[in-house]
């Protein structure tokens, strides 16, 4: 019966997922296409299978056929990137993961999964574009403008570390070396490396910021180093970000993130400042200055192997760590008063400030978002309510029912404590009383001489 089951419902299972699967024989003809990868391909069932691949992707050859590969060679072929051309006539990009399928040492054919990320492809070519032409289209109108929005007077606090770390900064932005800034998700990371291009000599070249999460490694590396034309299917002549960075500053953000197999090609370029765009033979020489960004610690990211060891040292010449927001309490009266005076000028308030009571809650909250979360509550509080004064009835309920908690289970542990201490030290004057004699001790207590001997042990109390 668990057989029946897997035959007659396996497949009918595999339309319901939003990635391709494919399978075809060892001869190369389709035995399996599920509903997505129809889509994809633009092919209806009927049309793809029985057929050979090559028929299907007229665009493909024995060569660039993941499929193909994975049949002739035995071996897969995980996360590989593939453009071609569908059954209508539409480029398409995918990520394949392809796997040959054996029998007793026969091959038997391959299994193909695919996520179509055509439009994730297209929309970072179009912003690499985009970019470019504003780089090119007037040479007086600078990119930090645009880009760069912060300066130093941006970063708002008076707290010792944040001090500490502007004026660090600060010092940064007087030389050309690394940055590598780390901090929880919402801290101001951005503000920093905003604030040390603007305060560079680079000031008045490009500022261009890429993240480097959920990118994979193929698409990745065009972004950053560039496409030429005939490289591989589809390639167009297009400058990377390091070309269109030159003489200015590029922003990577979590590049922690970065796929590993990248991470060598970014250390040859830092070291010897030459780029190669991909498909190209030809280097061109870069004059870039990198800042990097993580959310979480270095050493963790070194930890999980992440982050390689070479490239982490060429790039953490200069550390900047942003403390998260609940270790940093007493900027958060500064900071409020900094949003209320914001808001008032894009919303149109007069908001004159928050009460102690309100303020109070602020400073107990744990603020697992960071100073953007922070922003965002003054933000939405001072769109709903027009108020001189913003006070705790116009605090999100969740956040003092998560306040109440807190305090009742401080509360509780101040109780146990005060009642272990205050008992704890009884013991100890009854025994001292009586020369150590717990017999003695216990009448003295007026508790049982076996409670007593519990009590010494569970205190630890040492005997004379």
């Amino acid at each position: 019966m668990k057989d029946t089951f897997l035959r007659e419902n396996i497949f009918e299972v595999l339309d319901y997922l939003e990635e391709g699967i494919h399978i075809i024989d060892a001869s190369g003809k389709s035995i399996y296409y599920n509903a997505f990868a129809q889509m994809i391909d633009g092919v209806e069932l009927k049309k793809a299978i029985g057929k050979h691949l090559l028929e299907i992707y007229p665009s493909l050859d024995e060569e660039t056929s993941t499929l193909l590969t994975a049949i002739r060679t035995g071996e897969p072929i995980l996360r590989k990137e593939q453009t071609f051309v569908n059954y209508k006539g539409e480029k398409i990009t995918t990520i394949n993961s392809t796997i040959p399928i054996k029998s007793k040492g026969k091959i038997l054919g391959a299994i193909e999964i695919s996520r179509d990320i055509t439009q994730v492809r297209e929309l970072s070519e179009k912003v690499v574009d985009l970019q470019s032409q504003l780089f090119k289209k007037n040479d007086k109108i600078s990119p930090t403008n645009e880009y760069a929005k912060y300066t130093f007077y941006d970063i708002v606090g008076n707290n010792k570390e944040i001090l500490k770390l502007k004026a660090l900064a600060k010092k940064a932005s007087e030389s050309d070396v690394p940055v590598m800034i780390s901090g929880e998700t919402g801290t101001g990371k951005e503000l920093f490396v905003h604030s040390i291009h603007s305060g560079s000599k680079r000031r008045h070249g490009p500022f261009i910021a890429q993240n480097c999460a959920a990118l994979p490694s193929n698409l990745l590396e065009g972004i950053l180093f560039g496409t030429s034309k005939g490289g591989f299917t589809g390639a167009e002549d297009r400058p990377g970000l390091f070309e269109l960075a030159n003489g200015g500053t590029l922003f990577l953000d979590e590049i922690n993130s970065m796929p590993l197999e990248l991470q060598p090609k970014l250390l040859r370029v830092l070291q010897d400042g030459n780029v190669r765009r991909v498909g190209d033979t030809k280097v061109k020489n870069v004059d870039v200055r990198i800042i990097t960004a993580l959310n979480i610690q270095p050493e963790e990211a070194i930890e999980k192997k992440m982050l390689r060891k070479d490239l982490f040292y060429r790039l953490n010449v200069i550390t900047l760590e942003i403390p998260p927001l609940r270790e940093r309490k007493d900027d958060i009266e500064t900071l409020t008063n900094h949003f209320i005076e914001k808001y008032n000028m894009l919303l149109n308030k007069e908001t004159k400030g928050i009460s102690k009571k309100a303020l109070d809650l602020l400073k107990s909250y744990d603020w697992e978002g960071n100073v953007r979360e922070l922003e965002h509550l003054i933000e939405g509080v001072m769109s709903i309510y027009d108020v001189d004064i913003i006070d705790i009835e116009h605090l999100p309920e969740k956040m003092k029912r998560i306040a109440n908690k807190k305090n009742k289970r401080k509360f509780e542990l101040d109780l146990n404590q005060v009642l272990s201490e205050t008992e704890r030290n009884l013991i100890l004057e009854a025994l001292q009383a009586t020369d150590g004699n717990i017999s003695k001790a216990s009448e003295a207590l007026n508790i049982p001489r076996q409670t007593l001997q519990y009590k010494i042990q569970k205190y630890n109390i040492e005997l004379r």
